[in-house]
């Protein structure tokens, strides 16, 4: 599996020793970037060493993260080897039992990264960078939590570093439908519900929400219940409902479940009525926001959801978005639901001590910020270099962060996450008490030990 590896690897291979800094996508000196964390970088001597790198990025995204590792490798004079593989999750695996793993893989998924730990193939982080995290990302000890697991022995270390993170919390609305309607953007879930309740009172119809995806019909909602979670529960309580150390039909995890209901199984508040929630495709449903008359007046979803706006809408323009507010009286702070990249040492070496460095150094960050498709909890970047207004508000509420945590079905065994909690949501849209979804969500995941 080595020889496939290299194969692929052969084939978008980005050979970087050689880079020279006019070669490099922002040159050396010039630009607001963090250039001495560049020259710390360059202190480290790595000349002709091959450093391998796996992960999920093909096509564009690959070449985005090519141009981020170029920097390490023209900083330190290593020979930097990117590939990426459709079907990374498989095939890192077999690499790993081969005894032919990359320096460094990209993990889309904390589970899998666990999973490894703890049959010793990856290789700790250690304590300074855990204190590095710490102090350096925003909501810190989250970004720690997320990246420690158990180890061949049963004992817990920083097994990978989040670089690269993507954001669910948000609100998207039309600015020129608030404007006229004399809407404002509610800084509290009080005050979002207040504002539902007025919409709909003025006759407009506050929200457009589709769960449908085809075969993953349902996951929409799972990112609802998850944001709900957080903003009626201290993560502590998050994190027990994932590991299902409270079972899914716990009171707390209900009542999140009721929270979304709030707003989808009103018919009053629901473009099309409740019951056109379940059937309502994820990717239609915005679009509501742009008919004249409007549709529907807000749209929860993640940062992803503008690739499915009208073709020509502008951002800031046409469509803005808000962060999806926490209850002021319940003072569990602000709460961000999201997902990202997890980087851990897969074949340890110098190069690839080294490149763990590289991530931890503002310069790794800006250069990706000032392409597109990037965010990051770093408190230490120039979010001036954000390549558009939109990725830099978004920064802005990462950055704002008290708590950070990773969508939950994600970390749920797949039958559960990807398969009852999407249909048991699918129920409750369609009128099933939450109770009764939870209690069947429960029992999936019971049949599974």
């Amino acid at each position: 599996m080595k020889r496939n590896l290299m194969t692929a690897a052969a084939v978008a291979a980005l050979v970087a020793g050689s880079a020279q800094a006019q070669d490099l996508m922002f040159p050396v000196g010039e630009g607001d970037f963090n250039w001495d964390s560049y020259a710390e970088l360059e202190k480290i001597d790595l000349d002709g060493e091959q450093v391998t790198v796996f992960g999920p990025w093909l096509g564009p995204d690959q070449e985005l993260v090519e141009n981020v590792l170029a920097y390490f490798a023209a900083a330190t004079g290593a020979d930097v080897r990117y590939a990426g593989s459709d079907s990374f999750e498989q095939q890192i695996v077999v690499d790993a039992e081969a005894g032919s793993a990359p320096n460094v893989a990209v993990f889309p998924q904390p589970g899998l990264v666990s999973d490894m730990a703890e049959r010793g193939f990856i290789t700790p982080l250690g304590e300074e960078t855990e204190t590095w995290v710490k102090d350096n990302y925003a909501a810190g000890q989250s970004w720690v939590d997320l990246g420690t697991f158990k180890g061949p022995e049963g004992n817990d270390d920083l097994f990978g570093l989040f670089f690269k993170v993507d954001l669910k919390s948000l609100v998207w609305y039309n600015p020129e439908n608030f404007e006229d309607f004399g809407y404002d953007i509610p800084a509290s879930m009080e005050e979002l519900k207040t504002l539902t309740d007025q919409m709909a009172a003025d006759g407009n119809t506050p929200w457009c929400i589709g769960l449908g995806s085809g075969g993953a019909t349902g996951w929409p909602a799972t990112d609802w219940v998850e944001d709900m979670m957080l903003r009626t529960q201290e993560p502590a309580v998050y994190d027990q409902w994932v590991a299902n150390e409270i079972p899914f039909d716990d009171p707390r995890v209900v009542e999140a479940i009721e929270e979304f209901g709030y707003f989808a199984r009103n018919d009053d508040y629901v473009s099309g009525g409740a019951g056109a929630v379940a059937s309502t495709d994820f990717r239609d449903s915005p679009k509501g926001l742009f008919a004249s008359p409007p549709q529907c007046m807000m749209h929860r979803q993640a940062s992803f959801i503008p690739a499915f706006f009208p073709e020509g809408t502008e951002m800031g323009l046409d469509a803005d978005f808000f962060y999806f507010p926490a209850y002021e009286g319940k003072d569990l702070g602000s709460p961000v639901l999201g997902a990202g990249t997890i980087w851990s040492i897969t074949n340890d070496s110098p190069g690839a001590q080294a490149l763990m460095q590289f991530l931890q150094s503002p310069i790794a960050h800006e250069v990706w910020m000032a392409q597109q498709g990037f965010l990051t909890p770093l408190k230490g970047v120039n979010t001036e270099l954000y390549a558009t207004d939109t990725l830099k508000k978004m920064g802005e509420i990462l950055l704002s962060a008290d708590t950070f945590r990773f969508d939950a079905s994600d970390l749920m065994p797949g039958g559960v996450g990807a398969g009852s909690f999407w249909t048991g949501m699918v129920d409750y849209a369609g009128g099933k008490p939450a109770a009764e979804v939870a209690s069947e969500i429960q029992s999936s995941w019971d049949a599974l030990k």
